[in-house]
């Protein structure tokens, strides 16, 4: 799933993401080489020296056994027209799915794990911009990626495993996260967001042994969230 979209995003990106900046310069060989001639792509809507906030609503599309939704709140500021810093906290809510209740009727139990809460700061960079005519109609927006560190809590029924059984168990780790996402502008204030968001941490997990020695263990766990939202810069 995580793969169709991101290559969803870029097949969509790549018909219509200008490259050149407005500075650009183009030698044209068969023109005058007298002639000098540059492109202006005529950019409607600046970030540099503005600052947003936002909300989105996300769904997670990664883990096997969870369906989870959720939110995040954003803010950041553009110091340059290219690179800004963004700050996001994320909060989600899942219940088992049809994968998880077919294990378990099958007299198993399913293991999973899933994002509770996050916050992170990440440095923003946002080369491309674009602009596409349709239905008479001039939209803007901006590809947007994000790179930068997060604290997560995770949830986990490691328990359900254990005899006796015991409750959810929740791990705080340290992590990294990414974004990439599409700015796209209605007017000067207001901009539709669509965010793609992972999340990477390792938690540690302490598995008993033998009913008295323990082990200490961590795994990668990722996490991908799409999301949808409204920003508002001033």
């Amino acid at each position: 799933m995580m793969k169709k979209v991101l290559l969803l995003i870029c097949a969509l990106m790549a018909t219509s993401v200008v490259l050149a900046s407005e500075k650009s310069f183009y030698d044209f060989s068969w023109l005058d080489k007298d002639k000098e001639i540059y492109v202006l792509q005529n950019r409607r809507f600046r970030k540099v020296g503005t600052f947003y906030v936002g909300a989105n609503g996300v769904k997670t599309i990664s883990g096997a056994f969870i369906d989870a939704y959720g939110g995040s709140a954003r803010a950041g500021y553009f110091f340059s027209e290219d690179w800004g810093i963004e700050g996001v906290f994320g909060k989600s809510s899942g219940t088992k799915n049809d994968a998880a209740k077919g294990v378990e009727d099958q007299t198993s139990k399913a293991f999973y794990r899933k994002v509770d809460t996050y916050i992170g700061a990440m440095m923003m960079w946002s080369p491309f911009y674009s602009k596409i005519n349709t239905f008479n109609q001039v939209f803007y927006y901006d590809w947007m990626f994000g790179l930068g560190v997060a604290s997560v809590k995770t949830i986990d029924n490691r328990g359900e495993f254990e005899t006796p059984e015991t409750a959810l168990t929740s791990t705080n780790n340290l992590g990294a996260i990414w974004n990439t996402g599409l700015r796209v502008y209605i007017n000067d204030s207001w901009s539709l967001r669509i965010d793609f968001t992972g999340l990477h941490v390792k938690p540690k997990e302490e598995n008993v042994k033998d009913g008295t020695n323990s082990v200490t263990t961590s795994t990668l766990f990722s996490n991908y969230d799409l999301g949808v939202g409204l920003n508002y810069a001033f």
